[in-house]
């Protein structure tokens, strides 16, 4: 079940277009959902609402379906999920990253503010980026790093769209890493992307190995009810540090037989809800 807005726009860019092929593949039959509006009978609906907080129609919507993937995680914001963040006055004297603290940098909740007069009137403000300069948090290099919390400029710290985290990176020589967690039901993926930029992006990629999740994020994902999505986390100095969560998981820029081994052995999972 996708939010109302996505019927005019491109799926693809979803990583769940492509696992819904393989579903396909086995024989069974896919619809997509835009919306509350109308009921479709199914075995099983997966919330896939690109907002990071899920409005409560589409989770009592989807109570009517007898299995409903990824109805307890309603606010991903950072501020809910991070164990890092650093507030003006703490005596922390470390680097500090500085996020939007919505995913996408607030990208969907703008859409939505600007092309739905009704959902202007759910959406709260405060949880929409209103300005320029917030919403370049949600480009590829928008994150900023700073020595220290004294370095931050207070503008960004009086937004109540952005968060001030601990810099926490994992590093190796002249690599920087992030691991990217991938899982539905009872199968998972995982990938440790390298960069010599310390914000690793898909532009900034030099290297992706595959990996075994860290157990400490596997739990991580049990606490937090996850059924599908994706955690991005670093090991620092050996413990890992949990920096994103994701329920509605982009799709990566470049096919490969690699990662479309990955993308069929997750898809797979959603059998495990059968058993």
């Amino acid at each position: 079940m996708y939010h109302e807005n996505n019927r005019k726009h491109d799926l693809s860019s979803y990583a769940i277009t492509f696992l819904a092929e393989f579903w396909r593949q086995d024989g069974n039959r896919v619809r997509y959902l835009f919306g509350t509006r109308k009921f479709v009978p199914a075995d099983l609906l997966l919330i896939h609402v690109d907002l990071s907080i899920v409005p409560d129609e589409y989770l009592e919507f989807a109570s009517r379906y007898p299995i409903a993937l990824n109805k307890v995680p309603k606010d991903i914001r950072k501020s809910q999920i991070s164990t890092n963040l650093v507030r003006r006055g703490d005596s922390y004297l470390g680097r500090v990253i500085v996020k939007s603290d919505l995913n996408s940098g607030g990208s969907p909740e703008q859409i939505l503010r600007r092309n739905s007069s009704r959902w202007r009137r759910l959406l709260p403000s405060s949880l929409v980026p209103d300005n320029s300069d917030s919403s370049s948090f949600g480009a590829s290099f928008g994150y900023r790093i700073y020595d220290s919390l004294a370095e931050v400029p207070c503008a960004d710290l009086e937004q109540n769209d952005v968060v001030v985290e601990k810099f926490l990176p994992e590093k190796e020589e002249n690599l920087f890493f992030v691991r990217h967690y991938e899982f539905l039901g009872d199968r998972s993926t995982c990938t440790r992307l390298a960069s010599r930029d310390p914000i690793v992006k898909d532009q900034t990629v030099v290297r992706i190995e595959e990996i075994d999740p860290h157990p400490e994020i596997v739990e991580a994902r049990k606490r937090l009810n996850f059924d599908y999505g994706k955690f991005d986390y670093v090991l620092h100095e050996g413990r890992p540090v949990l920096l994103d969560t994701n329920k509605t998981t982009g799709a990566d820029r470049v096919s490969s037989r690699e990662l479309n081994a990955r993308r069929r052995y997750r898809a797979t999972g959603i059998y495990s809800y059968f058993v």
